[in-house]
């Protein structure tokens, strides 16, 4: 009787743990059970936000990608810095540049209030924030998948290694993507994320005036007018002509040789590459581009995220709990 008790007990937890991985794996309806008015709390906060200023909607969306270059997508892009790590706000893609934590801080606020608890992941809070960034500046809708943890720590050091720079060429950037399980498609696709937001002159400053086969002259005279030589580093410029709405006017730029960064413009150069295909097919299809982008984020929102038991739900999300 023992002996069949025992095999039982074996052949059950064999069983249990062959399920483990499915059960922690993300999936949109995560929080049905668990806190049903979550999704929409978050989406309410963002829609205020981006009602407010647009150019949040970007900035939301950048700090989910930023957070998921790094380690994953786990949240620690909002960490600040402790006495036992430097955290990755600080880093060179990020210092001066990355926002948006104030928002994070008031929808974490309100999903907690609705939930009656601390339920909701602030991992989770930046992959919906960046989804419902893109619908409420005209994108589509995809379904986020949901049920990651937190982080426990984060690293400047890989924060800077791991994030594209704005002066990247194609190769580079394609080889960075690459190293994260990307594939160029979604290295067109998620850069089409610059069809909203802004940059900063310090970023686009050696392009517009040291590039010149690459880019339109009438382009160039433009932005210099907004971007001085010597100063003006946080002087800013909308990424593409229509910076407020979710379309498809980046791609267009990019084919007109008018991409606002050295690292966009990377995509096409018109020698007839798999990416100026690529670049050219998005400029004329923007239904094919909304699609093809949430899946390209879905892709990008399953990097390495901490589920299970691992990590941690924090009840501040610039913090880890004590």
């Amino acid at each position: 009787m023992f002996s069949l008790s025992s095999n039982f007990i074996v052949v059950f937890t064999v069983i249990l743990a062959s399920f483990a991985p499915l059960m922690a794996q993300l999936n949109p309806n995560y929080y049905d059970k668990l806190c049903p008015q979550a999704l929409p709390t978050i989406k309410a906060v963002v829609e205020r936000a981006v009602a407010r200023e647009p150019r949040m909607g970007a900035s939301l969306l950048r700090l989910h990608f930023h957070d998921c270059f790094v380690n994953g997508c786990d949240g620690s892009i909002l960490l600040d810095d402790t006495p036992t790590f430097i955290g990755e706000k600080t880093a060179t893609p990020n210092n001066n540049s990355v926002r948006g934590f104030d928002v994070i801080d008031q929808i974490k606020a309100a999903v907690d209030k609705v939930c009656h608890g601390n339920i909701v992941s602030c991992a989770d809070i930046l992959a919906v924030a960046a989804h419902d960034s893109v619908v409420a500046l005209g994108g589509r809708s995809y379904k986020v998948q949901v049920g990651r943890r937190d982080a426990l720590t984060a690293s400047r050091t890989a924060a800077n290694q791991n994030i594209p720079s704005p002066l990247s060429n194609f190769n580079s950037l394609l080889s960075n993507f690459q190293s994260h399980g990307l594939s160029l498609k979604d290295l067109i696709l998620l850069s089409g994320a610059h069809t909203i937001g802004f940059a900063r002159c310090l970023t686009f400053r050696s392009r517009i005036y040291n590039e010149t086969k690459t880019i339109d002259a009438n382009f160039a005279s433009a932005v210099r007018t907004r971007c001085p030589p010597v100063g003006g580093d946080n002087n800013l410029s909308p990424l593409d002509s229509s910076a407020k709405i979710f379309d498809t006017v980046y791609f267009k730029n990019l084919v007109q040789k008018k991409g606002l960064l050295h690292s966009d413009q990377q995509l096409f150069n018109g020698d007839g590459s798999q990416a100026d295909e690529l670049v050219n097919y998005y400029s004329k299809n923007g239904g094919e581009f909304w699609t093809d982008f949430g899946v390209s984020m879905l892709r990008m929102g399953n990097l390495s995220p901490l589920t299970g038991t691992n990590g941690e739900i924090r009840k501040n999300c610039r913090k880890v709990n004590s």
